[in-house]
This record gives structure tokens, sequence and C-alpha cells, in this order.
């Protein structure tokens, strides 16, 4: 992820507006039936599981940024020992010779995730750190390498233990894998131009090093293939760092890696975010939610705290905050990607595991208004946001504080013939009128007691 995860710095809002993702107009519909097809079940899963972790998680820092010199004014706020650039970077890529997550239960994370209504998972292969979480043949520097002592472990191999484990409790399976890779000499190789001033880029120009690009190109098919045929069905392959694109001077052939997997599985589908284009088939807002629908497959990767990666006493989302991202997420034809990073014993964050049950309860409740529907005029208006699944139209009513007065009537902005109004998990026949500009429901009595809901959620007929 991005400089948005400052360490320290953000608090618990996430933005409306344009920060981050690709525009709307730049993505392009796929020709192939079964991508389209797969496209529409990702529009029906709406919240995925995200995980960013890595041997970084053992400093509570942002993961990778605080490698490269060009982004140190914001990604280096969490580093408060006394250390200089070069000495940082070598304590850094060092982290591998110490990672060592003996309490990793992939089961449990499975289990949380299936029961608390996630329906697939985005798990971070490789970020830009260049540290793989598989057993790959291209480096060393990976979770069985034998400098990390986890290579021992039954569980070594972290992405097929938790791919099978998601797997096998019909969740997807989104591979994120970072297109930059800051460890290899392909790509961060010593000597060049720049020194040692290290930035996002290579360092050194492509065109006039063709055949070490080359090799960082075939460097990068490699991971890719592997992931692709050694770790069963991957239903996304999620591609970060944006700048390694053939418009910036670094063209990696993506095409090319895209469908030699898809010769393979051929349901892939691919996110190639921020870069638009035919393999950009869903866009990824960050830590943001677009002000408008949009009418295009989207998901907002959001955390859960304040960091995309582990942070030792991070602050985390209520339930509540979380459950009025999602409907409006949804009502805007989206879907949530909620990060969590877990701790470097390979353990989830207690607090994490409450939130994650929190919006389980919820939505074993009312998931019937989430899942598998779309988006629905006037989608979101005030604290009212709608979907639509076939002849049904759902309603969300949100209270942003738990002792909020429920009105005796509660006024629905949507124009319509409804000749039945009912609550998902309660009343049907509810008591209404038309308005001007929508309808009234008159609240049952009960629904007016006791601590005041994240949300009253009307059936509309």
């Amino acid at each position: 992820m991005s400089k948005n995860d400052m360490a320290g710095k953000q608090d618990q809002v996430v933005e409306h507006g344009v920060h981050n993702y690709s525009a709307e107009e730049e993505w392009v519909k796929p020709e192939n039936p079964l991508l389209l097809e797969r496209l529409e079940w990702f529009k029906d899963q709406k919240l995925g599981l995200m995980m960013h972790w890595g041997p970084y998680s053992q400093l509570g820092i942002v993961e990778s940024w605080a490698l490269s010199d060009k982004d140190a004014e914001w990604s280096r706020d969490g580093i408060d020992w006394d250390v200089d650039a070069e000495e940082l970077k070598r304590q850094y890529f060092g982290l591998n010779r110490t990672f060592n997550p003996v309490r990793f239960q992939p089961e449990l994370w499975a289990d949380l995730a299936a029961e608390n209504g996630f329906k697939y998972l985005n798990f971070t292969t490789k970020h830009h750190d260049g540290f793989c979480m598989w057993d790959t043949r291209t480096t060393d520097y990976r979770i069985t390498g034998p400098d990390c002592p986890f290579h021992t472990h039954k569980h070594a191999d972290i992405c097929k233990r938790l791919f099978d484990a998601f797997r096998a409790r019909g969740l997807g399976i989104s591979a994120y894998f970072s297109k930059a890779d800051w460890h290899t000499p392909y790509y961060w190789a010593p000597g060049m131009e720049r020194g040692t001033f290290t930035a996002r880029g290579p360092s050194y120009d492509p065109q006039d090093c063709p055949w070490l690009w080359e090799k960082f190109v075939r460097f990068t098919h490699e991971q890719i293939m592997e992931l692709m045929t050694r770790y069963g069905r991957i239903d996304i392959l999620w591609l970060d760092a944006g700048w390694v694109c053939a418009q910036n001077g670094q063209d990696i052939r993506l095409g090319e890696v895209v469908e030699k997997a898809r010769s393979i599985q051929p349901w892939l589908l691919t996110a190639d975010r921020t870069v638009g284009g035919p393999y950009e088939n869903i866009i990824t807002p960050e830590q943001t939610l677009p002000e408008r629908p949009l009418n295009v497959p989207w998901e907002s990767c959001i955390t859960m705290g304040t960091s995309f990666s582990f942070r030792y006493e991070d602050q985390y989302k209520s339930v509540r905050q979380l459950i009025h991202l999602l409907i409006e997420i949804v009502a805007k034809g989206g879907n949530l990607a909620l990060n969590i990073g877990p701790q470097p014993d390979g353990r989830l964050p207690e607090t994490a595991i409450s939130r994650m049950k929190g919006m389980g309860e919820w939505l074993k409740a009312y998931g019937e208004a989430i899942y598998g529907t779309r988006a629905c005029a006037p989608y979101s208006a005030g604290n009212c946001h709608f979907t639509k699944k076939g002849d049904v139209t759902y309603a969300f009513y949100l209270y942003k504080e738990g002792d909020e007065i429920v009105p005796e009537e509660l006024h629905i902005p949507i124009r319509g013939d409804f000749g039945k109004v009912g609550l998902v998990d309660g009343r049907d026949g509810l008591e209404h009128r038309r308005t001007d500009n929508g309808i009234a429901v008159r609240m049952p009595e009960e629904q007016r007691q006791g601590q005041t809901p994240i949300a009253h959620v009307f059936r509309l007929q």
C-alpha cells in the first residue's frame, strides 16, 4: 500500500473523493464471457479480508516504504530509534533472520473469516521489499529461506497454508503481488547511477540497461507463474506498484504473463491497480470511498486500524464504523477489502478478532441486504443507503451513535410504488405513507427501546 497509512498520523476518518485509483473511464470491459461472469461473482462477494504481513511486522512500522529515501518524509515517521538511512535499510532487510511466527494458525484465521461474513482473502504474497511469503525458487529472501528461522515449521509455506485453509472453507483467493521488488539486484541494482539513494523505481534506466531489465522481467514472470501453478485455484491476481508499467518506461510485459496464467487458470481476474487498461479488471480505491457510485467492478481497501501492517497498540475502528463503511461501499456498487495486520508471532490481534466477530453477528442478521445485491438509485442520501436484489429494494437507515433517539417515524428518501415495507430482522407490514420525496415509516415501539442499532434495515417491495 502507500503513503495513506502514515504511521501515527492518520485518524479514523476515511476520505471521500478521488484518491489513488483509476478513473472509471479508464476501465476496459473484458471481451471474454468467462471473465465477465467472474466479475459478476466478484460483485456478489462484498466483503474480503486483506492482510499485509511479513518480517516488517516485528518493528510495527509501515511495510516496505521506509526503504525508499524518496519517501522518507512520510514513511519514516515511525522510526524513533537512532539510526541513519543506510543502517535502517540493513536492519530492515535483515528482519528475515528473526521472523518466526510460530503461533500462526491458518485454519483459525480461515474459520474466523468464514464464520463472520468474509467471502475472500487478499493476502500479500510479496510487498515492495521483495520478501516472499511462499516457497519460491527465485530467491532465498523468502519465508522458507535458510536464513529464516520459520523455514523448518510445518506451516512454513505460508501462502500455501493460507490459500488451502481459506479455499477449503469456500472462500475466494486474491493474491496480492508487488510488481516492484526492492531486494532483487535486478531492480535496485548496486553501483548504478543513483548510488545508494533509493526511490520507488529501479536504480537505473531500463532503456539504458535492457539486459538487466530483461532479467527483472523474467524474474517477475517466474514468480507470478509459481503462484499460478503451484498454489491451487487463484481467483484474483492483485497487482500493486502501479508505477511499474509500460507508460512509465517499466514494461514488464504484463499481458504476456497474465495470458500465460489464464491458459492454466482461465477464470483469473487481474487488478493492475492505478494503471488502467485491459488488466485492471477491478478498480481499487485505497483508504477511500468514492463520492458517487462507480459503474465498474471496484473494491475499497481500507484498514481496520490506522495501518496496513501491524502496529503495536493500534487504534481500531468500531464495529459500528466498520458496518457503516461496508454499507456505503456496497450501496455505491463496490466491495470492502478490510485490512488486518497480523502480529509478528503469527496471531491476529485480539481487538481485530473482536471486531470481526461483531461484524459477523450483524451480517448474520442483515446479510440478505448486502451479499449479491447491486447498486440502486438514489444509492446514498444523508444517513440512508440503498441496495437491490431482484424485485426487492433494501434501505439502510444509519445511526452514528449508540445513544441516538429512534424517531416515531423514519423518513426514507426513495421514490417508488412500494406496497409492502418490513424490517429485515423483524416485523413485516410496517405502517407507512408516501411523501413528496420518499416514504415515511412508523417504527414499532420495540424498535425504539434500548441501545440504538447500528442501522435499521428495511425491505421494500
